[in-house]
């Protein structure tokens, strides 16, 4: 059975940083496609980053590029997305997501596995 669970939430001020985790289960990283997408309040889902095994170069939203940064630990099965700099925009629920298959993403759809979010607020 797949599972994805995020952990790493919470309340931050302005400018500060939180590192979001995502536990996997049930696949491997070298197979699948993972992804960060969020949704602020009131707003639809939102792209965040991507990461392909064996590509070098992950993939980044314009919104967090510079400031966020997506890695895997294969060894402990989990996705991480460091976020510094932290902006009152950023505010969202975050969730992991994973879709078959090696070729970047960089939309909202189409994924095969979610997780059920943690919540980032950050506060001006």
């Amino acid at each position: 059975e797949v599972q994805l669970a995020e952990s790493g939430g919470g309340l931050v001020q302005s400018g500060g940083s939180l590192r979001l985790s995502c536990a996997v289960s049930g696949f491997s990283f070298d197979d699948y496609t993972v992804s960060w997408v969020r949704q602020a309040p009131g707003k639809g889902l939102e792209w965040v980053s991507s990461i392909v095994n064996y590509i070098t170069t992950p993939y980044y939203a314009d919104s967090v590029k510079g400031r966020f940064t997506i890695s895997t630990d294969n060894a402990k099965s989990t996705l991480y997305l460091q976020m510094n700099s932290l902006k009152p925009e950023d505010t969202a629920v975050y969730y992991c997501a994973a879709v078959l298959g090696l070729a970047p993403k960089v939309t909202t759809d189409g994924y095969d596995y979610w997780g059920q979010g943690t919540q980032v607020t950050v506060s001006s």
